[in-house]
């Protein structure tokens, strides 16, 4: 068994981590990490998992006692944690925040980054997108898991990019769900607001954006042209949706193929032939993936969830892979279709 300590344990992520680990039939869930909640149940801040565990938060941190740590704090936190504490090298670390998602760290050579962040080499993190970094990720004693715009939009992009397609500007919209902004509480996220409303946030400025030039730039190659991303805040709770317009002079044909080609054997990223839905997605693992050219541009659709193959899933998912298992244990989720 794969025992297992979480670290920011009051938040959606946390709540959906642990919902996905006591159901995992490899993992032993040790300690949930809440100076806030410490003393209290589990049940009192996640409801959701009443009848499922009994365990409660606490402000310990026995270290030797697990082999693997989830760091689901926000961001900037796990950067500084790791500075402030003597974490042992047996433990292996997932972080769940963009800390260390970026090159030279990340696993990445230098010159093949559009944009970077210089972060402490020691940590030697590993960008965990399973789709191009599968073998990395095995190998890997850190991995930094992936942004949850990043990873939806990421999949929609590095077939073209593979193709070389991504030479000139690519437009990005993507909508998301409330629980995407956590679970405090603010201005823009509280249901009276959110609830039959729509608005955009962060338009092309979004620190998804270097994600997205990363992975790209280490498919293709190189990367000169933009990606113009401008991200929606939804009025649904979880799921992101996504359309990238890329102009081409390739043929349909080819491009489906490719994209069929790039996804061929994985196990949770799929290329659909017909027109996509978000409610395919949500509750499960998956990321979808539709493209249609029409007059030389290439519209490209991809959704996850984003709290599962946007965030937490995929960090099981990058577990499962650091720990010699199958990467789908513990994933085989229904898809909340009504």
């Amino acid at each position: 068994m794969i025992r297992i300590g979480i670290l920011g344990g009051a938040g959606y992520t946390a709540g959906e981590l642990i919902r996905l680990l006591i159901n995992h039939p490899e993992a032993k869930l040790v300690f949930v990490n809440s100076e806030s909640n410490a003393g209290n149940l589990i049940t009192d801040v996640h409801e959701g998992l009443y009848g499922d565990t009994d365990l409660r938060f606490t402000s310990e941190m026995p270290f030797d006692d697990v082999d693997v740590l989830f760091f689901c704090f926000g961001h900037g936190k796990s950067e500084r944690f790791l500075a402030e504490h003597d974490v042992p090298a047996k433990v292996k670390i997932i972080d769940l925040a963009q800390d260390f998602r970026l090159a030279p760290s990340a696993g990445q050579p230098a010159d093949e980054v559009a944009a970077t962040k210089p972060t402490p080499a020691v940590h030697d993190f590993v960008y965990g997108l399973p789709e191009i970094n599968r073998e990395r990720i095995r190998a890997a004693r850190h991995v930094a898991n992936p942004g949850c715009f990043a990873t939806c939009i990421q999949l929609g992009l590095l077939p073209a990019a593979k193709m070389g397609l991504i030479t000139s500007a690519v437009s990005v919209n993507a909508i998301t769900g409330s629980t995407g902004a956590g679970v405090k509480p603010g201005a823009t996220t509280h249901f009276s607001w959110r609830n039959n409303n729509l608005s955009i946030y962060k338009a092309f400025t979004h620190q998804h954006i270097p994600e997205i030039r990363q992975s790209v730039t280490q498919v293709q190659g190189h990367l000169e042209a933009d990606i113009d991303f401008i991200p929606y805040r939804g009025d649904f709770a979880r799921g992101i949706f996504a359309t990238e317009v890329i102009r081409t002079d390739k043929d349909a044909e080819t491009i489906v193929q490719g994209y069929k080609d790039f996804y061929e054997g994985e196990p949770f990223t799929h290329y659909v032939d017909k027109p996509l839905d978000l409610k395919q997605v949500v509750n499960t693992n998956k990321a979808l993936v539709h493209c249609d050219i029409i007059d030389g541009k290439l519209l490209v659709t991809s959704c996850i969830d984003n709290l599962l193959k946007g965030a937490v899933g995929q960090a099981v998912e990058n577990m499962n892979l650091m720990f010699g298992l199958d990467e789908a244990t513990g994933l085989k989720l229904k898809p909340s279709a009504f």
